[in-house]
């Protein structure tokens, strides 16, 4: 019945997340997620937060929540906007900093949610091309445009760059807003959070689904000065003022304070990451240097897209990413010490059978 959808909608090009089968048990090695599941601490009060109370709107300023992450970084509450997840977030700063004002600049590789954005609000938008590495260089980063987005460390490639880059970039750029992605910061790489007190320009977004595992609540952030949260704000409250449910709050609150929990599981994330990736780098694969709960990998004697279907036909599921750079590559969420392990067992008989 597309008949009712204005001509906007008939020409939305939407996000593809990565595949949620229903039909068998799969190792799921293709949506980020975190193999070790969220604080214990933060389980125990999300089910002691399940009372009556639920009858009554939550609070729309997420005054607590905001509270302990400022007193955690270290700046004041009106530096800190919450959101339902880290993409409505994003897709916030693109609507109420981008309008208007000159292409958006972001990698041509890069989240694919970006590009989704800019036809949604109907942004012009610039893909600046990595290297042949897959590295970005800060001095592309320059000259007229409405806005900067970086993500940091980078997906689906998981490369970092460093804070004197991003600073780079920022100095610049004084008058346009650079956003930094970090959804991944937290499993090796450095936050530009230390350069918000210096730069009005920069708003930085993070997210509670990967190093606190907890996607299936849809818990975002960005911390910014002042003016550029009042902004956020004004869009959120022109659109949902009530974005995270009582349970969320009360979920991530606690799984921020849980620190000894967020530094054991990330750790563990880091070492079976970096272990998976010198087994298949033995195997013949070239694996990108990763700062993330993933490794971005291919093979110079089976396609992408082939091994997508082998590893899939062996229970295991990854994510593939067509198009000319990276129709060859897979992105590898790391999962438990097994199933990586069943992981690089299931790539050494692909290519022994491929390679036969």
């Amino acid at each position: 019945m597309s008949r009712f959808w204005s001509p906007f909608v008939r020409d939305l090009v939407p996000y593809v997340p990565g595949e949620q089968p229903k039909d068998k048990v799969f190792i799921k090695l293709n949506t980020n997620e975190n193999p070790y599941g969220p604080s214990p601490h933060a389980l125990e009060v999300i089910r002691d937060a399940a009372g009556d109370d639920l009858r009554r709107y939550p609070d729309p300023m997420a005054t607590d929540l905001r509270a302990a992450i400022s007193e955690g970084l270290g700046l004041t509450e009106d530096h800190v906007f919450i959101g339902n997840g880290s993409d409505e977030v994003l897709a916030h700063a693109f609507n109420g900093f981008f309008r208007d004002k000159g292409p958006v600049l972001f990698p041509d590789v890069t989240y694919s949610f970006y590009p989704t954005y800019c036809r949604l609000f109907e942004l012009a938008s610039h893909h600046v091309p990595l290297d042949e590495d897959f590295r970005l260089d800060p001095e592309d980063y320059r000259g007229s445009c409405g806005g900067i987005v970086i993500a940091n460390p980078n997906a689906p490639t998981g490369i970092a760059i460093g804070l004197d880059e991003i600073a780079h970039v920022l100095s610049r750029n004084p008058d346009r807003v650079v956003l930094v992605d970090e959804a991944y910061v937290d499993f090796g790489s450095e936050s530009a959070v230390s350069l918000v007190p210096e730069h009005d320009n920069l708003l930085v977004v993070q997210t509670f689904s990967k190093s606190r595992s907890l996607a299936g609540m849809r818990v975002g952030f960005a911390v910014g000065q002042p003016h550029l949260i009042e902004g956020l704000l004004r869009v959120k409250d022109s659109f949902n003022s009530y974005p995270l449910d009582q349970l969320a709050l009360a979920g991530a609150k606690a799984a921020w304070h849980d620190r000894n929990w967020f530094e054991e599981t990330r750790k563990l994330v880091m070492t079976d990451r970096d272990a998976t990736a010198d087994a298949l780098s033995g195997q013949g694969f070239r694996v990108l240097p990763s700062k993330t709960n993933f490794l971005f990998a291919s093979h110079p004697d089976i396609s992408g897209a082939a091994l997508l279907e082998a590893l899939r036909n062996e229970g295991i599921l990854v994510r593939h990413f067509r198009g000319t750079r990276t129709g060859n590559w897979l992105r590898i969420s790391v999962g438990t010490k097994e199933e990586c392990g069943r992981l690089v067992e299931a790539t050494g008989s692909i290519l022994s059978r491929a390679t036969a």
